[in-house]
């Protein structure tokens, strides 16, 4: 007697038969779609583990947390001793402690947001060795020390909200009154620093101006605080395109005069790149534009990145760098070609606080546990302390050919990450 299933196609077109049912003949070597079951608990790392095998975005974002804990973990111990390897670099103890440098980038949208604080976190415990942003990147966290950023709403009338005294960021508002809060306290450091060109020599670039900043925001909770006590040098190519250009344009009135050189902090960058060897370079960037290229171009100059995770909604349909995927990059060796490196298309609002959850701040908090400083993937502990606050006041005074020199001095343990 025919089975069911037998009986189901003998009345069934042949033609149609074979389009529809067609045979599988081999099942993928791959994991099998499975999602997080909330009937084992509200589990944050088991709802991330879950993201690996639950398809789409998901998935990518799963991705990018293996990638970024990959560059966290990499120790040049990991790589073989061969005929070519520098006799300075054979020591089992200094290959054990020689770590990726991370390039950390991200746009002004999240400095005014909460991402700040996931920045600061990185930043305060020295778990990358770069920051590069836009002026907006750096203005909106010293004026954060200054007055608050207000929730709006996407939907509030631009009309009636200049009438008010209000911008607005996105769903976010800012009062204008803080701004001119940012004059004030700008305004005569600038004037300091004209004198200190004048008198002394010295040399402004961006990175030199936003340490000497956040030495003297002298705040906790701002960014460059503790980029500035930890010898972190932080670029900002475009640091006109903002308020502080604003300012910068002003004080070209009032006290005209000041300099503020690229060139010497494009040297800084592309060299520090180009000598990171023999560590590994990683690059995180949250978002596009001048912060995106510009680390992907430092890394051109050392034939790419071993690392990269970008977090972004930007699409490349339209040809934009800000919408690229990683393998355009490798096209133009800014990424190795045997880098496995990640693009996650999403609001890194959302997505850079869970990554930072199931990599920095894991380990950093599971090192604690362990009753050390907690690694997290940069040179331990919180940062600063007495060599941190020198290396501010060396960047602050000699911008990254002082920061790069820091990490590699002062920073002994973050320089060989």
């Amino acid at each position: 007697m025919a089975s069911t299933a037998e009986q189901a196609k003998a009345g069934v077109p042949p033609a149609a038969q074979a389009a529809v049912l067609v045979p599988t003949e081999t099942i993928p070597d791959a994991p099998v779609i499975k999602g997080y079951d909330f009937n084992a608990g509200r589990d944050l790392d088991g709802l991330m583990a879950a993201m690996l095998t639950s398809g789409f975005q998901a998935t990518t974002l799963g991705q990018a947390v293996e990638e970024v804990n990959r560059m966290i973990d990499w120790r040049l111990s990991d790589e073989p001793v061969g005929p070519s390897t520098d006799p300075e670099h054979a020591d089992p103890e200094f290959r054990a402690a020689t770590r990726t440098k991370i390039y950390l980038g991200y746009t002004s949208n999240l400095i005014s947001a909460g991402v700040r604080e996931q920045i600061r976190f990185l930043v305060q415990h020295s778990m990358v060795d770069v920051v590069v942003t836009t002026a907006g990147g750096i203005e909106e966290d010293f004026i954060k020390c200054l007055g608050h950023t207000y929730m709006g709403d996407f939907q509030l009338k631009g009309s009636e909200l200049r009438m008010k005294g209000l911008n607005r960021i996105g769903n976010m508002l800012v009062p204008n009154s803080n701004y001119c809060k940012f004059e004030d306290w700008i305004m005569p450091i600038l004037d300091q620093m004209l004198v200190e060109q004048n008198e002394k020599g010295v040399n402004w670039t961006p990175s030199k101006l936003i340490a000497r900043l956040g030495l003297e925001i002298d705040h906790p909770d701002s960014v460059y605080y503790w980029a500035a006590r930890n010898g972190i040098p932080v670029y900002c190519p475009a640091i006109t395109d903002g308020s502080i250009g604003d300012m910068l344009f002003f004080h070209s009135y009032k006290n005209p005069g000041l300099r503020v050189d690229v060139v010497e902090d494009i040297r800084a960058i592309n060299d520090g790149a180009m000598r990171a060897a023999p560590r590994k370079t990683g690059m995180i960037i949250l978002g596009g534009g001048v912060p995106k290229h510009h680390i992907n171009n430092a890394n051109l100059m050392r034939n790419g990145a071993d690392f990269a995770v970008v977090i972004s909604t930007a699409q490349e349909y339209d040809g934009s760098d800000s919408g690229a995927r990683p393998d355009e990059a490798v096209s133009w060796g800014k990424i190795r070609m045997d880098a496995r490196p990640v693009k996650v298309c999403g609001d890194a609002t959302v997505l850079f606080p869970l990554v930072v959850s199931q990599t920095f701040a894991k380990k950093w908090h599971e090192g604690r546990r362990r009753g050390g400083g907690g690694d997290g993937g940069g040179g331990g502990g919180s940062g600063g302390g007495a060599n941190g606050a020198a290396a501010g006041r060396e960047a602050a005074a000699g911008g990254e050919a002082g920061g790069e020199r820091q990490q590699q001095q002062q920073r002994q343990p973050a320089a060989q990450r």
